[in-house]
């Protein structure tokens, strides 16, 4: 078997297919970078679950062989804007009442939770986390599913949820199998990475109940936009500012508590300790996220 040069988003670049980027460049010298990158995805059949080409992920790879030396990429076209930068400048595109709401969660009256990743009211979404999340907020990236909780027409809560972590020992041994045996099925996985309750609103067991009719629907969400299902929810509890009681209350599991590194970090650098919470949502876990 050739020698690997390059691991890539989960693809192992030989050889080989440095020979056939390098012969696709040179046939088509008139192409722009994101234009060979279309070849590129078509030629290896790199698509997404839904279908769509891995177009960013594989001009991602395009750029580390080329600063690698492998290829000589054509000059760039053009500079588009950052989008990441782009995103965290969030505008209030409507108003809403921020009026204390106090009470029982019956009284609360019915809730209405709206899915609006690429949808109306994605804006608010990010001016709400953006104003009152202690993390802020900034696009996700990858995967990624958006919700709005209304009780009436007055927002009451956020919920994001992106692409999970790829290396937790703690998940590991609830799977029940090494990264490398699950790890072609991380999308399979859905990671918390913002829940707020709005701080005008006071209502006992809120939180817990909106956890618990997330899990009954994210994975029909995620299927119908990325066209895969959720195997396994799960979430990071910052122990010096909350107790994860909302988790425990809709029966997640708690795994344990993180290093107080990160989960990138390759220093010494101390963090604020996590409790990782669980919650699968398929019965036989293992063998769907080794299958």
């Amino acid at each position: 078997m050739s020698e690997v040069l390059l691991s890539f988003r989960g693809r192992q670049i030989r050889r080989a297919d440095v020979e056939f980027l390098r012969e696709l460049i040179t046939l088509n010298p008139g192409l722009s970078r994101r234009r060979l990158s279309v070849k590129v995805c078509q030629a290896w059949n790199w698509v997404q679950p839904n279908g769509q080409p891995r177009d960013m992920v594989c001009r991602g790879l395009m750029l580390a062989l080329h600063r690698a030396g492998h290829i000589q990429l054509p000059p760039k076209r053009s500079s588009p804007r950052n989008n990441a930068i782009a995103h965290r400048r969030v505008s209030q595109e409507e108003s809403y009442d921020s009026a204390p709401i106090t009470g029982s969660l019956a009284a609360l009256g019915p809730l209405e939770i709206r899915q609006v990743r690429r949808a109306q009211g994605e804006r608010l979404f990010g001016h709400l986390l953006c104003r009152y999340h202690y993390l802020g907020y900034s696009r996700p990236v990858g995967e990624h599913l958006k919700y709005l909780v209304y009780a009436g027409a007055r927002p009451v809560a956020c919920l994001g949820w992106s692409s999970a972590p790829r290396q937790l020992n703690l998940r590991d041994r609830f799977v029940g199998a090494p990264r490398e045996a699950y790890g072609h099925n991380l999308n399979r996985i859905a990671y918390n990475t913002r829940y707020l309750i709005l701080p005008w609103v006071a209502v006992p067991h809120l939180a817990s109940h909106l956890l618990a009719r997330l899990a009954r629907r994210i994975s029909a969400d995620w299927q119908a936009l990325y066209g895969h299902p959720i195997h396994l929810l799960e979430s990071f509890v910052d122990i010096e500012r909350f107790r994860g009681t909302c988790y425990r209350a809709a029966n997640w599991t708690l795994l344990g508590r993180s290093s107080g590194r990160g989960t990138k970090s390759r220093s010494h650098d101390r963090t604020s300790v996590k409790e990782l919470w669980v919650y699968p949502l398929a019965k036989n876990l293992r063998e769907k996220m080794i299958q």
